[in-house]
């Protein structure tokens, strides 16, 4: 069974919001303990994971083999019904005029009995054995045109043969490629199943303010709403902290939310922030 589309990541029925003021490195309107703030980077990983699986699941390569299968497969059925066509026309054609042979041989055949029994008249002697000369030119032409008919037909029906196969070889493609999306199909589902458990039960310990701080952040700036604050730089934008942010985030207490004055998202301290 074939999944449906790319499962949205979690919080992208947010709608779009204004950017949040500036309020210099700390944010005064939200306080959480340092446990908590670091249990945002844990919500981050989970995020960040789950756009990057929504992402894979829309963009995987068997999409693309599969689209070109079914391309490469209409157009190559639309060859092969013209094909089929031209054979059956040229049979049927051939069929005809076989038919047509048929009739001026048995024609023939009576004449040149009529002939050999000798009950033709004198007179029609003549008429007749000129009409069975014109019989004999006549299945002549009409012989090599069923000739000509069957070589073409003969083409045509190679043709036709060759485009099945190349019908037959792109679908069993086309399986093939369908086949590996479902697995991956699969394989990326389950990882979204987890990676949604574990979001729910890491927002279930978050502090209510800190969570919606996080979402607002997190829908204004590109999905990464918490970066680790790391050597002093903040590994959302991979700038530096320096001047009154750097003296701000040294002196903020534990429990103090720090924002990054450049892209504005949560910097989370950690024993590597080099503070």
């Amino acid at each position: 069974m074939a999944p449906a589309g790319p499962l949205p990541c979690p919080g992208a029925h947010l709608p779009s919001l204004p950017s949040l003021p500036r309020q210099g490195a700390v944010d005064r309107t939200v306080n959480a303990d340092s446990a908590a703030q670091l249990r945002l980077l844990d919500l981050q990983a989970a995020d960040t994971a789950l756009a990057q699986l929504s992402h894979r699941r829309g963009t995987l390569p068997e999409l693309a083999s599969i689209a070109e299968a079914d391309s490469r497969l209409g157009a190559l059925t639309d060859d092969l019904v013209r094909a089929q066509t031209e054979v059956a026309d040229l049979a049927r054609e051939q069929r005809r005029m076989e038919g047509d042979v048929d009739q001026v041989r048995q024609r023939s055949d009576r004449d040149q009995q009529r002939m050999r029994a000798g009950t033709v008249p004198a007179r029609e002697l003549e008429s007749l054995q000129h009409e069975v000369q014109t019989l004999a030119r006549r299945q002549s032409d009409l012989e090599d045109a069923v000739l000509d008919l069957m070589e073409r037909r003969e083409g045509a029906e190679a043709r036709a043969a060759a485009l099945a196969a190349e019908v037959d070889r792109v679908r069993s493609e086309r399986d093939a490629a369908a086949a590996a999306r479902d697995a991956a199909f699969a394989e990326i589902d389950a990882e979204v199943a987890a990676r949604i458990a574990e979001r729910a039960t890491i927002t279930g310990e978050l502090p209510a303010d800190l969570l919606a701080l996080y979402e607002r952040v997190r829908a204004t700036a590109g999905g990464v709403g918490a970066a680790m604050l790391r050597k002093r730089r903040c590994e959302g934008c991979h700038l530096e902290l320096a001047g009154t942010e750097l003296r701000a985030a040294r002196t903020a207490p534990p429990d103090a939310v720090l924002r990054c004055e450049n892209c504005r998202r949560i910097l989370v301290r950690t024993p590597e922030s080099g503070l």
